[in-house]
């Protein structure tokens, strides 16, 4: 059992902080919350103690939404919209990953950067290629950190360096199962790409894999309005896009996250308050491709989950931090635009998506409530705090102004997580 002392901060629920001057968090063996308290109690007083002074502290970052072999273009090609920009950068680049070596020198370097800001789990797009997505299986595991690796399925509309049959991506997800069988913090994620790019073959491959062993799905919904008409042509006898993945056993059935969700109404947001479905909103993509603006705020009303997601390469920054930003300003535009309806997001209600609601994924994750995992991050923003703020203006100046060299320590589930190693050649 460990003890530390900083000032705390997290979020019990969306409209409020927890916050604790010079508190205490209590970790137990298992790397679980066993309580925050203002003062050590008594039955503690032997437990080791790490004074981390005046520093924040505060969950750690969740991604439920980023595609790990499009590192390499992180801050480029934004030239484009989403269907050109797939095939023009982003499908030649996944290519790349069939060769191992390629693979673990940007895997390595995408981990490191995940590390770098703070995010301690993810949801993660892989690739087709089975050797490259348990290779990356594997660096998550070696880093001390968690996450779902998806071995893509795509057998149409896609080139054929990119194309895998229905047997091939049943086969690769089983390899990553098998790969994750005894990783504690990394398992395996049923991840068709998207609707266009799958047979009704694979997609119901995959609908029954993920049934048949309950693993959580990972796609992409209404993240553009091109996509959307190009599925109601290939999916005529869906009523909507939710519902093409929902008649393939992959929307709810198990947990699932969709991605975007910017045109998301009637019938389809109805499935998804309905099925539990989370929408996993990318802002700082949704910009950079000029797709729109999720409607978060009716999400969260009708009890749709939310979490955040940096959509790297599309997303144009790992921080998650960046995305809670991003995710208040949109709010705001969307209330402005929107005639003022809806009220735009608070600090903590942002802050929450970023850690509870989409750790909640993960399990007990994303609090310092007692029974969540310790996923936790420190923060010394004294260079950021140079006139008496109060906590929560302290946490509000690190996500405006903040960034990596503020942090100063990072944790996953009770264990301090030290810089992965990455590969030069």
């Amino acid at each position: 059992m460990k003890a530390y002392k900083a000032n705390i901060l997290f979020t019990p629920e969306p409209e409020r902080f927890e916050m604790l001057e010079h508190g205490y968090v209590v970790v137990g063996d298992d790397g679980c919350v066993v309580g925050t308290f203002a003062e050590l109690p008594e039955q503690y007083k032997d437990v080791p103690v790490t004074d981390f002074g005046d520093q924040l502290l505060m969950p750690a970052m969740n991604d439920l939404h980023v595609h790990a072999p499009q590192y390499r273009n992180l801050g480029i090609a934004m030239d484009q919209e989403l269907l050109p920009w797939l095939n023009t950068y982003t499908f030649p680049e996944e290519t790349k990953y069939r060769d191992l070596q390629y693979a673990e020198r940007m895997y390595r370097r995408f981990v490191r950067d995940l590390w770098k800001l703070g995010t301690m789990r993810a949801a993660i797009f892989a690739t087709i290629h089975p050797e490259a997505s348990c290779l990356l299986a594997d660096l998550l595991h070696e880093a001390g950190m968690g996450g779902m690796i998806g071995l893509v399925g795509m057998d149409r509309n896609c080139p054929e360096t990119l194309r895998n049959t229905t047997e091939e991506v049943i086969e690769g997800t089983r390899r990553v199962m098998a790969r994750t069988a005894t990783m504690p913090l990394v398992s395996a994620i049923v991840t068709p790409r998207f609707v266009p790019s799958c047979t009704p073959e694979m997609l119901t491959a995959l609908g029954q894999l993920a049934n048949e062993y309950h693993l959580p799905v990972q796609s992409h919904l209404s993240e553009n309005q091109s996509e959307i008409e190009w599925v109601k042509e290939l999916e005529p006898e869906s009523t909507c896009y939710g519902d093409a993945y929902r008649r393939y056993g992959l929307f709810g059935q198990t947990p699932t996250l969709m991605a975007h969700c910017c045109y998301t109404a009637g019938e389809e947001f109805e499935l998804m308050r309905a099925n539990h479905v989370f929408a996993v909103h990318c802002p700082t993509s949704n910009c950079n491709l000029g797709s729109g603006i999720a409607p978060i705020r009716r999400f969260m009303n009708a009890g749709i989950p939310v979490a955040l997601g940096s959509d790297v390469s599309a997303g144009s920054g790992f921080s998650i931090f960046r995305a809670i930003h991003y995710t208040l300003q949109m709010s705001k535009m969307k209330w402005v635009h929107g005639g003022h309806r809806e009220m735009f997001l608070s600090l903590s209600e942002a802050f929450w998506l970023a850690t509870k609601s989409g750790g909640s994924f993960f399990g007990k994750v994303g609090s310092f409530e007692p029974g969540y995992a310790f996923d936790a991050l420190v923060v010394d923003d004294s260079d950021l705090n140079f006139d008496n703020y109060s906590l929560q203006h302290r946490l509000e100046r690190y996500i405006y102004l903040g960034d990596d060299r503020q942090l100063t320590h990072r944790f996953c589930q009770g264990k301090e997580i030290a810089q992965p190693r990455i590969k030069e050649n």
